[in-house]
C-alpha cells in the first residue's frame, strides 16, 4: 500500500523559512516523479514544483529562487526548502507520486501539511 506522509508545516512570519517533508512508502521510491502542489482556501490546487526520478527540478515561476525542491532516494523522502515566504504562500502543501509508466503508477497523494505566513 503506496503511503505519502506530509510534515514540516506550520506558522511562520513574513521572510521566513520552512522544509517540508513527504515520506514514502510502499514504493519503489528512486522510480517515481514527485511533485509539489499547494491550494489555498477558495482557490484551485496549484503546482509548485517537480523533482523526477533523475532529479531534474522545475518550478512555479512564482517561487522560482525562493523554494527547493530534493530528494533523498536513500530515505524515501522528499523535501521543499521554502525561504523568503510570503503571506501569498500559506496554503495546504501536499505531495505527489507518480510513474510515466508500468505498474504501481499512480498518482498517489499525500494528506497535506499547512503552512500559515503571517505576522
Amino acid at each position: 500500500q503506496v503511503q505519502l506522509v506530509e510534515s514540516g508545516g506550520g506558522l511562520v512570519q513574513p521572510g521566513g523559512s520552512l522544509t517540508l517533508s513527504c515520506a514514502a512508502s510502499g514504493m519503489i521510491f528512486r522510480d517515481y516523479v514527485m511533485d509539489w502542489f499547494r491550494q489555498s482556501p477558495g482557490k484551485q490546487r496549484e503546482w509548485i514544483a517537480r523533482i523526477t526520478s533523475d532529479a531534474d527540478t522545475n518550478y512555479r515561476d512564482s517561487v522560482k529562487g525562493r523554494f527547493t525542491i530534493s530528494r533523498d532516494n536513500a530515505k524515501n523522502t522528499m523535501y521543499l526548502q521554502m525561504n523568503s515566504l510570503k503571506p501569498e504562500d500559506t496554503a495546504v502543501y501536499s505531495c505527489e507520486a507518480f510513474k510515466p509508466q508500468g505498474m504501481m503508477a499512480g498518482p498517489y497523494w499525500g494528506q497535506g501539511t499547512q503552512v500559515t505566513v503571517s505576522s
